[in-house]
């Protein structure tokens, strides 16, 4: 079930695992999905073309929808990925526009739930503040909108000659954390790419009764080739849960290049089914009874001790 414990070996762009972690040749690949209901983790290029990414989300969704997918997770920035601030802030959208509305309508034309990761939302407040929110959707078969997180750990970093992002010089945080959203996957817990990096947010998830994270993402190459992996796979080991991670992967643009990877972690840890390059699936069964063997088995949620933790405070 899910990886018994044991690591999938390193996919192609489109591989997946069965229950016992093992890859699947194509002719077996087919017929698990003829009987089973996975989930789907795309990897995807998105360019400064929103035109051009929402061909490519769309293939892969119907692609996806017709292997027997119910959940098709989607990376963040799975609308576009703009070269600089005034592009970025000129193709961002309200929730009402019609990128939205056309992938509702797809969501009801191929029978699955869509998981789009990190859109660049016009808020409310477009008018006042002209700073966009990183809005993690999630729609239903019917297309109806039943949860939107807006990410709440903006990516500010520097390393020095490598790497230099400030998403908070255009982007506006969000406010809350979204309890847990019942799908035919399980319980979906809504985040975003930086938000991996904060394990007080996956265990509150979980404690609200979590049994999937999800953290699509657009990983660098320089912190996803040294972090991406093993953050992944604690998030799923600390919360006993599935970790489903969409990414973004290649060229963007000219001064971006995204690490890709996509990948689906099982509750203990294991990494069943991944990307490589290029876009890309990866597919993975979620066994809930496996899940909840795991945390029969280890217990942690029964052991922890807020009376000794307190808050954790930033380092000053």
């Amino acid at each position: 079930m899910g990886g018994r414990g044991r690591r999938a070996e390193k996919s192609s762009p489109e591989t997946s695992a069965n229950l016992s972690g093992e890859l699947l040749p194509p002719q077996a690949l087919e017929a698990i999905l003829a009987d089973q209901k996975p989930d789907t983790c795309p990897q995807v290029t998105s360019i400064p073309n929103k035109d051009h990414n929402q061909e490519c989300c769309s293939r892969l969704i119907r692609e996806a929808a017709q292997r027997g997918a119910c959940v098709v997770f989607l990376p963040e920035a799975f609308d576009f990925i703009g070269s600089n601030t005034e592009e970025t802030l000129s193709l961002a959208e309200p929730l009402e526009g019609d990128l939205i509305r056309y992938y509702a309508s797809l969501a009801r034309e191929c029978g699955v739930w869509l998981s789009l990761g990190g859109f660049h939302e016009r808020g409310s407040d477009w008018e006042s503040t002209h700073r966009i929110y990183n809005c993690h959707l999630l729609l239903d078969t019917k297309g109806t909108l039943v949860a939107a997180y807006r990410k709440t750990h903006l990516c500010d970093v520097e390393l020095e000659g490598r790497v230099s992002m400030k998403e908070s010089a255009f982007t506006n945080p969000g406010l809350e954390i979204v309890s847990p959203i019942s799908t035919p996957a399980g319980k979906v817990g809504l985040a975003i790419c930086y938000d991996l990096r904060f394990p007080e947010m996956s265990l509150a998830l979980a404690q609200k009764g979590a049994e999937i994270l999800t953290y699509p993402s657009a990983f660098t190459v320089t912190t996803g080739s040294a972090h991406w992996e093993v953050l992944l796979r604690a998030r799923a080991i600390e919360t006993q849960c599935y970790v489903v991670a969409a990414a973004q992967t290649g060229k963007n643009h000219e001064r971006r290049t995204s690490y890709g990877h996509a990948m689906i972690v099982d509750p203990w840890g294991s990494v069943i089914a991944q990307c490589q390059e290029g876009p890309g699936l990866c597919y993975a069964e979620i066994d809930l009874a496996y899940l909840h063997h795991i945390r029969q088995e280890i217990p942690v949620f029964q052991h922890r001790r807020p009376d000794l933790y307190g808050r954790v405070a930033p380092l000053s």
